[in-house]
């Protein structure tokens, strides 16, 4: 299909960069079916958000449908606050080996847990699932401090994480982002100059988001809370095939 074009450089399956973190909030399983036959190839790794794996019915089913396209399944770090809070972390293990779920989320959008409460979480269950961890509140009337934020990013990448979210939540308007959804670029400048970006995904789900990030990290940046039908655009973003990155891919400065 793309022999007559000259495209980016775009890293293979199973990637460590260029991954597209897709947020599945309740899709059926014929969706499941169609969204993979056509998107299924651009997908590294799909979250159930929040606690929509409590109340979605079929959902081993789900889980294998992905599962044949070497799509792992995680469930929403709000899923693993719920559990916390009610103090009830052994049942939440026995979730996920129910479900045979090997990638964990680790959040602290709402619950207020402190770092080294969520280093030895993560070392904990590092022994024994791939763990993901987010940093940043979904209140978006929390103050943000940067220095904070590296702080937790580091010592979850030194305490076993595969990568770090950085919180935008569903609406892309918290976390990284201002209410109105404008990129926060002073915070994603200190943050890559102290962390590695191939060690980071960030949450973007508006397609001015992704734009920007494609922009200014280039093709292999990680992305989540993508939507199912947004796959594809975003694929496009990120080897110039849309008219917001073309230039950035093909023209003269390419």
């Amino acid at each position: 299909m793309n022999k007559k074009l000259r495209l980016p450089g775009r890293s293979e399956k199973p990637r460590q960069e260029g991954i597209t973190h897709v947020i599945d909030k309740g899709l059926g399983v014929s969706a499941v079916e169609d969204f993979l036959k056509t998107s299924g190839g651009k997908v590294d790794i799909v979250k159930l958000g929040w606690g929509t794996a409590i109340v979605t019915e079929n959902i081993k089913e789900k889980i294998g449908l992905y599962g044949t396209y070497g799509i792992p399944v995680c469930f929403g770090g709000t899923l693993l606050e719920v559990f916390l809070a009610q103090d009830n972390l052994g049942g939440y293990l026995d979730l996920l080996k129910e479900n045979g779920i090997r990638y964990v989320e680790i959040s602290s959008g709402v619950l207020d847990i402190s770092i080294r409460e969520k280093v030895d979480l993560i070392k904990k269950l590092a022994k024994e699932f791939t763990v993901i961890s987010e940093v940043g509140s979904k209140d978006a009337c929390a103050t943000v401090d940067p220095r904070k934020w590296i702080e937790e990013i580091k010592a979850s990448l030194d305490a076993g994480v595969w990568k770090v979210i950085t919180e935008g939540r569903e609406s892309g308007t918290v976390g990284v982002y201002r209410e109105t959804g404008e990129i926060k670029s002073d915070l994603i400048d200190e943050i890559v100059a102290a962390v590695d970006p191939e060690n980071l995904i960030f949450e973007t789900p508006n397609k001015k988001q992704q734009v920007w990030f494609v922009k200014r990290f280039g093709t292999n940046v990680n992305l989540g809370n993508i939507a199912p039908s947004e796959v594809i655009p975003l694929e496009t973003l990120r080897l110039g095939l849309r008219g917001d990155t073309l230039l950035k891919f093909h023209g003269p400065e390419a």
